[in-house]
This record gives structure tokens, sequence and C-alpha cells, in this order.
């Protein structure tokens, strides 16, 4: 799962525990453990491991304070300039997303 470098150490660090995707399909299932990437084809033995516990659909507008601070500690105005910022596109409320909420689980050469 690709994410931002400054993103990458919020994970570590147990700041970042979620993530919203504009994906038209899940591509991450509950339990399923996912290498954090920067790059496309890095090699999961050089990346955090995620393991996901939730996986849903929400619509922009229903986040809350809480979720903002799951996604890197941010208030809730801080997310939506940082989706803008990442996606490109303005934060829409009716748009539906894909929410991943995770668990650092370790480096990739760690991990069985």
């Amino acid at each position: 799962m690709l994410f931002k470098s400054e993103h990458i150490e919020m994970i570590r660090k147990g700041i970042k525990t979620a993530t919203r995707r504009r994906w038209k399909i899940a591509r991450a299932r509950k339990g399923g453990t996912y290498a954090v990437q920067k790059r496309m084809y890095q090699l999961r033995t050089e990346s955090p491991i995620i393991k996901a516990n939730s996986v849903y659909v929400q619509p922009l507008g229903e986040m809350t304070e809480e979720d903002a601070k799951k996604e890197g500690g941010y208030t809730l105005e801080e997310f939506k300039q940082r989706w803008e910022e990442i996606n490109g596109v303005p934060f829409d409320p009716e748009e539906v997303v894909h929410v991943v909420e995770f668990d650092y689980i370790g480096e990739g050469n760690e991990v069985k």
C-alpha cells in the first residue's frame, strides 16, 4: 500500500492508524497484512508492515475529529487540506471512500 514518506514514519510511531482511499473496489481485507511503501515494487523485506483491523466504506462528510486524528494526528480541517494536496481533488463530503484501520506490526524482515 503506497503512503507518503511523512506518513510512513507516523505509522511506525503509531500516530497514523487509518487511511482513506479513493478505490473503486476494496484493495484490502480485514486481517490482511500489507507492506507500507513509498513507491511501487519496493521489496516487502524493506517495508513496514501493517495489519488491517477493519475495512469499510464511508462518505468523507461522515468523518469525525477522531477519524482525522487516526489519519496522522490531524484536525478535521487539517485532514481536509491534506486530502486535497495528496489526491489533487477537493474534499467532497458526498464522496464515498474505502477506510482501512490498521496496526503497525513491524518491519518486513521481522514479520513472519
